[in-house]
């Protein structure tokens, strides 16, 4: 049993830091009034692109993750020609880039041949004697460069949009876009550098299934986990580490199927590939019943500006 624990615990970051990364980038790109639902196809390209890389570089993973975060932005600029630039509804625009990219790296990693072919990836670090300590050992001492980076990626974030004159403005963009432009702050730059930061780290989550989890690629591998990340923005109030703690729950739950199918527990099968998606329900049932007249919610979420319109 302690075993069954101690496993469990330990494969919990591998399996939140998706989450964790594709709900991060959502927030900044939806702290400045973007609603973004185009994560699910963002961590596609992701995802392709760095096993991508590390077949075409021969290796280097962290390089390849540093790739499929530039694949991933580019690709959103497409999305913010047409939230921001063209001012189409954000709710069509997010969806049509999510189709948009499922079939773009399905045709382009078929016809590449990157299908299904294994990689190195990127292995874990083990600390020095401090691996060595029992339990504790395992846990903390053993895992992989992107989750140790995304204690620091969150404090980040958190500083700029609480501290920092850059936070401040994108935060006015996202709550009062009209005065916001009245007092001299670019909306429309504002908006599209949110996106593409942004969605840099949903392509880091997407990468990080194919590069550090999985080892390979194959069609629609994220699997719904970036609709999850959309239900775990909603649940921590747009901020990022309630939304921290939000992915490790759902990590709890996605690193615990394997470990009941490998102790032998008979749980049908179909019900252990559920949990993700009824503790979504969960969560978005709990978050409408809480909330409390928008609590948290930019005040222009969703909401095109035009600069010559004052509300």
């Amino acid at each position: 049993m302690t075993d069954f624990l101690i496993n469990w615990i330990a494969g919990i970051p591998v399996t939140a830091a998706p989450y964790a990364l594709a709900a991060l980038g959502l927030i900044i790109s939806e702290r400045s009034g973007i609603l973004n639902l185009s994560a699910e196809g963002l961590m596609l390209v992701g995802a392709m692109t760095g096993v991508a890389s590390c077949i075409v570089l021969g290796g280097h993973p962290l390089i390849a993750l540093v790739i499929a975060m530039v694949a991933s932005s580019v690709v959103s600029l497409l999305f913010a020609m047409l939230t921001v630039v063209l001012r189409i509804n954000q709710v069509i625009a997010g969806l049509a880039i999510v189709f948009f990219c499922q079939g773009l790296t399905g045709l382009i990693g078929n016809l590449a041949g990157w299908q299904n072919h294994p990689i190195a990836g990127l292995d874990k670090w083990t600390i020095g004697p401090l691996s060595e300590i029992p339990g504790i050992g395992k846990i903390l001492f053993i895992q992989d460069p992107v989750v140790y980076l995304a204690i620091p990626i969150f404090y980040l974030v958190n500083r700029v949009l609480r501290f920092s004159m850059v936070g401040l403005n994108l935060r006015a963009v996202g709550e009062n876009p009209a005065a916001a432009d009245a007092a001299g702050v670019s909306v429309a730059l504002y908006r599209i550098a949110a996106i593409v930061a942004g969605s840099a780290l949903v392509g880091l989550a997407g990468a990080y299934i194919s590069v550090v989890g999985v080892k390979l690629w194959f069609t629609g591998m994220v699997g719904g986990r970036g609709w999850i990340a959309v239900a775990l923005v909603i649940f921590a109030r747009w901020a990022p580490w309630p939304a921290l703690g939000g992915a490790l729950l759902f990590g709890c739950i996605e690193a615990v199927i394997p470990r009941i199918a490998a102790a032998g527990i008979r749980v049908p099968q179909y019900l252990m590939l559920m949990l993700p998606y009824l503790a979504t329900i969960a969560v978005m049932v709990w978050a409408g019943a809480t909330q409390r007249g928008g609590a948290g919610e930019p005040g222009a979420l969703g909401q095109p500006h035009v600069r010559e319109e004052r509300r």
